[in-house]
C-alpha cells in the first residue's frame, strides 16, 4: 500500500455532467453511512470497556461507601458527592477516555479506508472528497458521545446523591458534559488531519498524545500552549463546584489561561485541524498495491 502526494485534478465539466452536491448534504449522507458501521465495529467492544471502567469504580465507591468503608473522604471531611463526581470526570474522562477514543477513531477515519482497499471506492462517487471525511468525523462524534456521555450519566447518579443532591450538581454535570464533547470533537478533528496525512497515524497519534502533551505540560514556559489538554484542563476550575475538597485542583489551575482564551483557542485547533485535514483528503491521490 502506498500513497502519491499528487495531487488529483478534477474531472472536466461537460454540458451533460452532473452538478455535485453541497458539501453538507454529502457529509449528511456518508454520516448516514457511516454511523451503522461504527457503532457495530469492533472499536466499539474497545470503547465500551474504556467508558466502563469508570462506571465499575464508581459502583464500588458507592458499594464501600454503604458498608460505612470511609472512601470518600478528604483528611477528616467528607467528600461531597458533586465535588468526588467532578475530580472522577476530570482524572478517568478528562485525562484518559476522550483522548484515548479520539485517537483510535480519529486517526482510522481515512486509514482504515486505505487498509481496506475501499477509499478508491468512496472517492469514485457523485461527491466532494471532503463530504467522505467530514461525514465519517460527524459519525464518530455521534458515535463516541453516545458511549461516553451515558457513561458519565450513569456515574454521576451513582456519586452524587451521596453526601449531595442531584440537583446541587446537575450545573456541574452540564458543564463536564460539554467539555468532554468539546474534548472528543477537538482531538477527533487533530486526529483526522493526522489519519489523513501520514502513513502511520495510529503510531503519530500515540507519541503526541502520550509522548509530546505530558511532556509540554510540565515543562515551564510556552509549549504547553501547543496541546490541547492545556486549554481542555484549564475549563476544569469553570466546572468544579464550590467546595473546600478541589481546592488542590484549583491551585493546579491558578495559571490556567481565561476561559473565553481557552474556548477561542479550542475553537480554532477544531476549526483548523478539520480544514487540513479535508485539504489533505481532497488533494492527494491514493494509489493502492494489488
Amino acid at each position: 500500500m502506498t500513497e502519491s502526494s499528487a495531487a488529483a485534478s478534477p474531472a472536466p465539466a461537460g454540458p451533460s455532467a452532473r452538478p455535485m452536491p453541497p458539501l453538507a448534504a454529502s457529509a449528511a449522507r456518508v454520516f448516514d453511512l457511516s454511523l451503522g458501521l461504527m457503532l457495530w465495529s469492533r472499536r466499539t467492544i474497545f470503547m465500551a470497556l474504556v467508558v466502563g471502567g469508570p462506571v465499575l469504580i464508581a459502583l464500588a465507591v458507592r458499594g464501600l461507601d454503604a458498608l460505612g468503608v470511609p472512601v470518600m473522604r478528604v483528611g477528616r471531611a467528607e467528600a461531597a458527592g458533586p465535588a468526588v463526581f467532578g475530580v472522577m470526570v476530570w482524572i478517568f474522562y478528562l485525562r484518559f477516555t476522550v483522548p484515548v477514543l479520539a485517537v483510535f477513531y480519529g486517526t482510522a477515519l481515512v486509514a482504515d479506508e486505505v487498509e481496506d482497499k475501499t477509499i478508491t471506492y468512496l472517492f469514485t462517487r457523485p461527491i466532494r472528497r471532503g463530504a467522505v471525511l467530514l461525514g465519517k468525523y460527524l459519525a464518530y462524534l455521534a458515535c463516541t458521545g453516545l458511549v461516553v456521555l451515558p457513561s458519565v450519566m450513569i456515574v454521576f447518579f451513582l456519586i452524587v446523591p451521596r453526601g449531595g443532591t442531584l440537583a446541587e450538581g446537575f450545573p456541574a454535570l452540564v458543564k463536564d458534559l460539554a467539555i468532554l464533547a468539546a474534548g472528543l470533537a477537538v482531538y477527533g478533528a487533530l486526529f483526522a488531519f493526522v489519519g489523513a496525512r501520514f502513513k502511520r497515524p495510529l503510531v503519530t497519534g500515540l507519541v503526541f498524545l502520550f509522548g509530546w502533551e505530558p511532556a509540554a505540560l510540565v515543562f515551564p514556559g510556552y509549549l504547553k500552549k501547543f496541546t490541547i489538554a492545556h486549554y481542555l484542563q484549564a475549563l476544569v476550575p469553570h466546572a468544579m463546584p464550590a467546595d473546600s475538597t478541589v481546592s488542590l485542583l484549583q491551585q493546579v489551575f491558578r495559571d490556567a489561561p481565561s476561559l473565553g482564551t481557552c474556548l477561542a483557542a479550542l475553537a480554532a485547533i477544531l476549526i483548523g485541524c478539520l480544514f487540513l485535514a479535508i485539504q489533505v483528503v481532497e488533494r492527494r491521490e491514493y494509489v493502492l498495491e494489488q
